[in-house]
Parts: C-alpha cells; sequence; structure tokens
C-alpha cells in the first residue's frame, strides 16, 4: 500500500475534508518530510496547476489521485443531471480532469459528480445516465493509461449508490472497463454493516481508499476500528493509494501527521 495527503486548491471551500490547503509547493515539502508517497488533488479547474510538475520533480512524490468534484460544486454539473446539455458539459469536464491526472499517471475520482436521482426521475433511468458518464470516461481513462474511480457515498450526499459491494456488482453488470471503486471510510462507517467485510467483498474492483475517522477527522481521532480494515487490504492485496481525505483537524500539519501515523501503524506494508 502507498499513502497520501489530499490538497485543495480552491479557498472557497475551505472547511472542507481536505489536509492541505493553497499552497502546492509547501503541501509537497511538508508531505515529504512526514513520509508520504503522494499528495491527491483538488483542484477548481482541469489545468495543471502552477509548480505542479516542479513540485513533482523536486519531492519526487507521485500524484496520487485527481478530484473532479468541482465540476458539481462550482458549476453545478452531473452525470445524472435531468438536462441532457448538463450531462454532457458533466461528462467532458471529467475527461478533461482525466487528461490533467494522467499527465502524473494519476487517476480522476467520481464522487459529488455522480448527481443523484432527481424529483420527477425514475431511478432506473438516473442509474442508466450514470452508466452512460462512467462507461465513456472510463473508456476515455484507459486510452490515457489510467482508471477512473467511482465512489459510493453515504446517503445523505447521493441516492445512487451507498455500499462498495453493491457498487461492485453494478459495475460487473455494465461490463465497466478501466473503472474502479472508491472505498471512503468515513462513508462506509455509515453505511456498511463491517467495513473489512465489504473490502473483501468488493476487493475485485477496490482501486482507492480514503481515510478517515468516524467524524471525518483524520484516522485515530474517532471510533473507526482501523486495524481490521488494514489487515483486510493486507488480506486482498491491496497495493494502491490509502489517501487522507479528512478534516484538517485540529489544523493542517496535525492532521497530516496523525494520519501517516495511524497509516504507518494500521496499513504500512
Amino acid at each position: 500500500m502507498k499513502s497520501a495527503v489530499t490538497l485543495s486548491l480552491v479557498s472557497s471551500l475551505r472547511g472542507g475534508p481536505w489536509i492541505y490547503w493553497d499552497d502546492l509547493g509547501a503541501a509537497f515539502s511538508k508531505a515529504k518530510a512526514l513520509g508520504y508517497d503522494g499528495v491527491e488533488l483538488f483542484t477548481g479547474d482541469t489545468n495543471v496547476p502552477a509548480g505542479l510538475e516542479d513540485a513533482v520533480n523536486e519531492t519526487g512524490l507521485n500524484v496520487a489521485a485527481v478530484g473532479t468534484g468541482a465540476g458539481k460544486v462550482m458549476s453545478g454539473l452531473s452525470l445524472t443531471s435531468s438536462d441532457a446539455d448538463n450531462r454532457s458539459k458533466a461528462r467532458a469536464f471529467i475527461k478533461d480532469m482525466v487528461d490533467m491526472g494522467a499527465k502524473f499517471g494519476a487517476p480522476a475520482i467520481i464522487g459529488s459528480m455522480q448527481g443523484r436521482v432527481e424529483d420527477g426521475v425514475e431511478r432506473e433511468q438516473a442509474v442508466a445516465w450514470l452508466a452512460e458518464g462512467v462507461l465513456e470516461c472510463g473508456a476515455h481513462a484507459g486510452e490515457q493509461g489510467v482508471d477512473l474511480v467511482y465512489e459510493p457515498l453515504n446517503r445523505y450526499e447521493t441516492n445512487m449508490f451507498n455500499q462498495l459491494e453493491v457498487a461492485a456488482d453494478w459495475l460487473d453488470e455494465i461490463s465497466a472497463k478501466n473503472v474502479v471503486l472508491l472505498g471512503d471510510l468515513f462513508h462506509m462507517n455509515i453505511e456498511e454493516t463491517c467495513i473489512a467485510s465489504s473490502i473483501k467483498a468488493a476487493a475485485r474492483h477496490l482501486g482507492h481508499v480514503h481515510l478517515a475517522d468516524s467524524n471525518r477527522r483524520p484516522g485515530g481521532f474517532g471510533h473507526t476500528e482501523m486495524g481490521p480494515i488494514g489487515a483486510a487490504l493486507r488480506e486482498i492485496g491491496y497495493s494502491r493509494y490509502v489517501s487522507a481525505e479528512a478534516l484538517c483537524y485540529p489544523n493542517a500539519d496535525e492532521a497530516a501527521k496523525q494520519t501517516i501515523d495511524c497509516y504507518n501503524q494500521h496499513f504500512k506494508g
């Protein structure tokens, strides 16, 4: 497994679940000093952030993943919007983000961009629209040599897919290629009966993990039992990123230190 810490470059969203904020160079340097393997980026647009190439080259850290959520939270785009033009723009935004991440070998994550079943829309139709977007963007990711990452969210954020195994079965059903699942421990704490068991059940598609505790603070600041989760990941031979998508509590530096300590104790190896 590899460790990563999150960095948001969208100041207007301060307070969201990202450890570092704004200063890209400083975030990479601090992550390197703490022993992280990579940095996961959340950006406001699909352009390569200024200084990213230099930071990668100077620290030797990888870009673990890039988030696409700005398309939803800043522009209102969604793969399941009842408006066809909105869905088209959502797919285009995700593919552009795929292109940006692929320059660094990083996959793009679909979280909030999946949208939800809107009022007046049948669930079957919304799922069909989501499949259309995931398949199209997954094919594009494959052409760029990376994966697309689909993230089941908790019931308060989406009514599409909330549980990891259900999402894994859906990917099988639609024969998705170049699409993997993200197991977010915060969302899973809400939706899963047993996080470790769910990880094992969806192992065939698991491609990214978000590390946060039950209260979305860094691992070890809540009541989630991390030991069995780390053991489950080792049992399935998981070798990709465990990335700290958590609140910067009590502050960014202490959150980053707490997370890497939690990772080293429960996930490393």
